[in-house]
């Protein structure tokens, strides 16, 4: 593992002191130059001292991922941008602190490994899992305020900022909720390299990945597929096959570097190469609301070395696009920059050809990763946020449409997911409808898949996958 210097995260101010020598100050004066660009979505903090305190004590902290690990996660973007492997990116709208317990993370890896198995042995491609976990905790809003029977409050900007329950006191942002994060998210992290390397993700474990759900029609269909499995493995050892390989498994985390006072402090210099990563997660992206080219996430992505995530809408102007693509990745390195589409299900068959044909012929070698949730949102008759399964799985039908149509690379696919058996998207084979929603609505932010209608995607994208 490389061992990451701990080192100041921009030049000497109130709001970032430098206590620590670093002999990379030029990489790090140009990530404090980025503190003078205009940033969006970020909170309006009270008092700069704490603000301050806070951001000190991030930089003290050591990295939660290590540059090595990001570059190995670059290398297999690189493989899904050719076709080679295929990106299954999910997990929580927005972490809560409350919800980050051993129970729920451990259902929300198990999603994952199953669905992950789905696409492995349904076409036959590997897949590279990515958690949306362990730094999703702050999110972008429309609006700066939140009005309920004529009261308004600020807006819940998740939990690295401020609080959910809809009170005065509650809602003013606590820049000592940056450090709290950071604890949720070493836990979690934590948790999740002991499942994924201390026997759990043992293929020969397949089985067990669906103990603990509640019996319904896609853990039936997953228990026959984990049953075919079972049979291939016994069969290869039969054949003396050596089964190393498959007792653990590689599981990367991501989030969208949304608050910068969080991702500069844990921005450090690489001993190796002596450049920038942000070590709060392996894979960090920048939204649809923060793409500014002239803004200060755009600046911070393009100075860091991890791989990067840009949403794409379907109002992302071509030209833009390619300036960013200069920005942010100007070598053109595999595995560097990755677009994540979320275009909507009526939109995406007519929004999404033009940006790929003209970015494939700029040279540029991104992978593509199709996000079926954010475009997808409505609000129900019964007054709740919702998306409609059948949009969602729209959505990735015509992303598989349009690549193949222009004989580009379809590499993943992002979503909001959670282990547990909520009703927050309707639709699916359990025929979740409006009435149903306030049965178990429970999301912070944006309606999520629950763990079947989860493994339905799975099987219909590997039926895609394979057809492909």
């Amino acid at each position: 593992m490389t061992v990451i210097r701990a080192a100041c995260p921009a030049t000497a101010s109130d709001t970032y002191p430098c206590a620590v020598s670093t002999a990379h100050h030029d990489a790090l004066a140009g990530l404090a130059a980025g503190a003078d660009l205009p940033a969006a979505q970020q909170p309006e903090w009270p008092d700069a001292a704490r603000l301050g305190s806070a951001v000190a004590e991030l930089a003290s902290y050591p990295p939660l991922v290590f540059a090595g690990e990001c570059d190995v996660l670059k290398s297999r973007m690189a493989a899904a941008a050719r076709g080679e492997a295929f990106v299954l990116q999910g997990g929580d709208c927005a972490e809560t602190f409350a919800a980050a317990t051993a129970d729920n993370i451990r259902d929300r890896v198990k999603t994952i490994l199953q669905m992950a198995a789905v696409l492995t042995y349904g076409a036959s491609v590997p897949v590279v899992k990515v958690g949306r976990m362990a730094g999703q905790y702050a999110k972008p809003r429309s609006s700066g305020s939140e009005t309920r029977e004529g009261v308004s409050l600020p807006a819940y900007r998740g939990d690295m900022v401020n609080d959910f329950e809809f009170t005065p006191q509650s809602r003013i942002p606590d820049p000592q909720r940056l450090v709290r994060a950071y604890h949720a998210s070493t836990a979690t992290l934590n948790l999740v390299r002991a499942f994924t390397h201390g026997g759990f993700a043992d293929l020969r474990h397949v089985h067990d990945w669906n103990k603990g759900f509640v019996a319904n029609a896609a853990n039936s269909r997953y228990e026959r597929l984990a049953k075919d499995i079972d049979k291939a493995m016994k069969f290869m050892h039969a054949c003396g096959a050596d089964f190393d390989a498959m007792k653990t498994t590689e599981f990367f985390s991501a989030h969208e570097a949304l608050l910068l006072d969080y991702e500069r402090p844990l921005t450090r210099v690489d001993s190796r190469t002596g450049q920038l990563y942000d070590t709060s997660g392996h894979f960090i992206w920048v939204g649809e609301r923060t793409r500014d080219l002239d803004g200060a996430h755009v600046d911070f992505v393009s100075r860091v070395r991890n791989p990067i995530g840009i949403k794409l809408s379907a109002k992302a102007d071509v030209d833009d696009v390619l300036r960013l693509i200069e920005k942010v990745d100007p070598d053109r390195e595999p595995g560097r920059l990755t677009f994540i589409t979320r275009m909507g299900a009526k939109t995406v068959r007519d929004a999404l050809p033009t940006l790929v044909d003209k970015i494939t012929a700029s040279g540029a070698q991104v992978t593509w990763i199709c996000d079926p949730m954010h475009g997808n949102t409505f609000e129900s008759a019964s007054g709740y946020k919702t998306r409609d399964f059948e949009d969602v799985v729209e959505e990735v039908r015509g992303f598989f449409e349009v690549h193949q149509g222009l004989g580009t690379v379809p590499g993943g696919i992002h979503v909001e997911l959670t282990g547990n058996d909520v009703t927050e998207c309707i639709g699916g084979a359990e025929k979740i409808l409006d009435a149903d929603l306030n049965k178990r609505y429970e999301t912070v932010c944006d309606p999520r898949l629950n763990h079947q209608q989860s493994l339905e995607l799975a099987f219909l994208v590997a039926e895609m996958l394979a057809k492909d």
